[in-house]
């Protein structure tokens, strides 16, 4: 037998409020239940853990919403250039960006293990496509296969170098530096040597000679410092790293 909270007149079981004051019946039992479910639950993460919070959104489905996204926007773009918009293919450069949005977005959301290596050369790939729309667009097709695909090449070649001896060396910032500074005038050969064999001029060093000069400069006072430890302490301290 229960007890009303309020007027304290005998209760039977089966009552939901009180028969003389209408007081809610609360069952003690039940209270205390649903409180262990609710504890049980926040503590599984069915609810949120705070007013206002939602469950967080997992990178399969976010990655699922972007690939929707972005091939909406590519099909309608070819629909509207195919039936509406006939000047020219002015969609291919619209689908291009939504492909290196997609690649971009692949690794990130939906491939989350793939390796570093792996991502670099979809980014390439992806590169490479979009120039290649643009390349159908354009009178000239020499320039794609002459220059830009050699040029993504040697980016692409160049930073999975970078990559691979940061990774390597467990290279602190001096050591990184003295990488991208030799990658840099290496970057900047190939680029001379890549453009003076499109346009069939004598294979030569001009402006990427200067480029090289001065980093190899760089490069030499960076080395000096990594040799000599006193200095490089010093360095560190003055410059917080």
């Amino acid at each position: 037998m229960s007890y009303c909270v309020n007027c304290g007149v005998k209760l039977d079981e089966a009552l939901v409020k009180c028969p003389l004051c209408k007081v809610i019946v609360i069952n003690p039992v039940l209270v205390a239940t649903t409180k262990a479910t609710a504890s049980a639950a926040d503590e599984n993460g069915t609810f949120p853990h705070k007013s206002g919070q939602v469950e967080e959104v997992k990178k399969h489905d976010l990655g699922l919403l972007i690939s929707i996204i972005l091939g909406g926007i590519a099909i309608s773009s070819l629909i509207l250039n195919l039936f509406v918009f006939r000047s020219g293919w002015w969609s291919l450069l619209i689908i291009g960006v939504c492909v290196i949005l997609f690649f971009l977005a692949l690794p990130a959301f939906i491939l989350t293990k793939t390796p570093i290596y792996i991502r670099l050369l979809f980014n390439a790939a992806t590169a490479g496509l979009y120039l290649f729309f643009i390349s159908l667009i354009t009178p000239n097709k020499e320039w794609f296969t002459g220059l830009a695909l050699p040029i993504v090449g040697l980016v692409t070649f160049i930073i999975i170098v970078f990559v691979w001896l940061v990774r390597l060396f467990k290279a602190a910032l001096l050591k990184t530096a003295l990488i991208v500074i030799t990658e840099i005038a290496l970057l900047c050969i190939g680029l001379e040597l890549l453009i003076d064999r499109y346009i069939g001029n004598d294979l030569s060093l001009l402006w990427s000679a200067i480029v090289l000069t001065v980093c190899a400069v760089i490069d030499a006072g960076l080395i000096t410092v990594l040799s000599r430890r006193r200095l490089r302490d010093d360095l560190r301290k003055r410059l917080h790293f």
